[in-house]
């Protein structure tokens, strides 16, 4: 439940609750963060070809440049929730951005493929300690419902959107600069994002999670999302029915469900399922996790579309992603942030995947002469658009009803919901283009008579790859849209008052957002 909610049911709220006048002032650096990791993940997409070819990365472990990351990351980010929630989120913060800074500093500074791995991994453990961190400090500050939804408009926009910037700004620096550059640049964000969480913010008191740290759902919970991320992460390249794949999901689902036995069980447990069995936030969870797979997915095809197909230099293709961008800004802090006030989560989040599935209808109908202008340019607005209106409220209501001292882990499961999804995305979207690019040579390839025309062929059937994983990607949008309207029934921020119960106080309590809190 909201900070607020407990001390106005029982008695009057003392002069500490009232809002830090440098929260504002906090948000610039929680949101400089928060950019700073949404880059990292597609910055370092564009520089790995030059990366890999000066640290002489073979074609078989290129893949790790990425997965590593990929694995500490989602592996690690509920026990970074915890651990923010049991040190408090500020001093998990600005041990998180030392980490990342210090671990993009060996990065840019590899000498070998062994030490890239390793920093990338160590960017990961970092990261999954600073992202969950950030999120669980706009929850515990921002409590005023207009000033939430400005606050969570603004970074809704920059999860969303920063990953097209990242497109941009490493097109840049690998072009003109060095790929090194792409992770020289996260030292100048991390220092200043540091700098300013320790002048401005200034966190609630009272609201760390001291109980005794739950060891066994620490090593389950990480062994099992790290199995589930790898799982998808090698099916992308050696193919669902390889068995080590295989091993990787049911090892998954074996270390995942014995988690959830063991936190119903233990008395202080990492994941409280009272986080995720909230309707609205596991709403949330799911209809996010899945809008991510979909975006994830569309990513990695327009960049190869852009530059395999079209020609475009890397320059070129981020600047084509940015009324994608526009589109998220537009989304997130002018249409979500206005109106998260005045309707239901559900009717922005909704109405949003629907438009964001009808951007995504549009780019079903890529040939390879497509025009930028009268094609790519409003599905990528439409899509922008959507998903910045989608964001801004999940994100909100994703943190929203808990605990202040379960804000970090319930952060966590908004950046694991993402993690996942997009490696899902990635492994489950890349499959099925590849699959529908085969089949589309291998029916077309005999009538081809001459060198170009084989060529013609070749790019059509990675354009009918693309165009087929994008319909699965509609789809996805549209179940997400569905999950949305129907399992998210939180009504609109200073909406009706609604009583709950916390069982583990004995007192009774009012939610002013609206959101049920379950019994336990």
């Amino acid at each position: 439940m909201s900070e607020t909610a407990a001390p106005r049911a029982t008695q009057a709220a003392p002069a500490a609750a009232l809002p830090d006048p440098g929260r504002w002032k906090a948000l610039v650096f929680i949101a400089l963060a928060q950019l700073m990791v949404v880059l990292d993940a597609t910055i370092v997409n564009i520089a790995l070809p030059s990366a890999q070819q000066d640290l002489g990365i073979s074609d078989g472990n290129r893949q790790w440049v990425v997965t590593a990351y990929a694995l500490a990351f989602g592996g690690l980010l509920l026990f970074g929730g915890r651990i923010a929630d049991l040190w408090g989120r500020r001093r998990a913060f600005v041990t998180g951005l030392a980490g990342f800074a210090v671990a993009s500093a060996l990065g840019g500074a590899a000498t070998n493929d062994v030490m890239m791995f390793g920093a990338r991994a160590l960017q990961g453990v970092f990261g999954a300690l600073l992202a969950p961190a950030a999120l669980s400090l706009l929850a515990v500050m921002f409590t005023d419902a207009k000033e939430r939804a400005k606050a969570f408009g603004i970074y809704g926009a920059i999860a969303g959107g920063g990953g097209a910037v990242g497109l941009i700004l490493g097109g840049f620096l690998t072009e003109y600069l060095n790929w090194r550059w792409t992770f020289f640049v996260n030292i100048p964000f991390a220092v200043v994002a540091a700098a300013g969480a320790i002048i401005a913010i200034r966190e609630p008191r009272g609201e760390r999670n001291r109980s005794s740290l739950d060891i066994p759902g620490v090593i389950l919970s990480t062994l099992g999302l790290v199995s589930l991320v790898y799982g998808f992460t090698r099916a992308e390249s050696n193919g669902w029915s390889d068995s080590l794949t295989v091993g990787m999901f049911v090892a998954a689902g074996v270390l995942l469900v014995s988690f959830v036995l063991v936190e119903s069980k233990v008395k202080a447990p990492l994941l409280p399922l009272r986080v995720v069995t909230e309707r609205n936030r596991g709403g949330v969870y799911l209809s996010l996790g899945l809008a991510i797979i979909a975006m994830f997915g569309l990513f990695l095809f327009l960049t190869y579309y852009l530059q395999v197909v079209k020609g475009y230099s890397p320059v070129k293709t981020g600047f084509a992603f940015l009324p994608m961008i526009a589109g998220m800004i537009t989304g997130s802090t002018q249409i979500g942030a206005r109106l998260m006030t005045r309707v239901a989560p559900r009717l922005l989040m909704g109405p949003g995947f629907l438009v964001a599935a009808l951007g995504m209808l549009v780019l079903t109908q890529l040939e390879i002469d497509s025009s930028y202008a009268a094609l790519l340019l409003p599905g990528m607005l439409l899509l922008g658009l959507g998903m910045g209106t989608a964001f801004m409220p999940a994100m909100s209501l994703a943190t929203l009803g808990v605990q202040a001292r379960d804000a970090g882990v319930a952060s966590a499961m908004v950046n694991t919901s993402q993690q996942v999804g997009g490696a899902i995305g990635t492994a489950l979207l890349n499959t099925i283009a590849a699959s529908a690019t085969t089949s589309y040579i291998a029916d077309h390839i005999g009538g081809a008579t001459n060198r170009s025309q084989q060529q013609l062929v070749l790019l059509q059937g990675q354009v009918q790859g693309y165009t087929s994983a994008i319909w699965f990607a509609v789809g996805i949008l549209l179940v997400a849209a569905l999950i949305a309207l129907t399992l998210i029934n939180a009504g609109r921020p200073g909406g009706t008052p609604v009583a709950g119960s916390d069982a583990t106080s004995g007192e009774a309590v009012e939610d002013e957002l609206a959101v049920p809190v379950i019994a336990h």
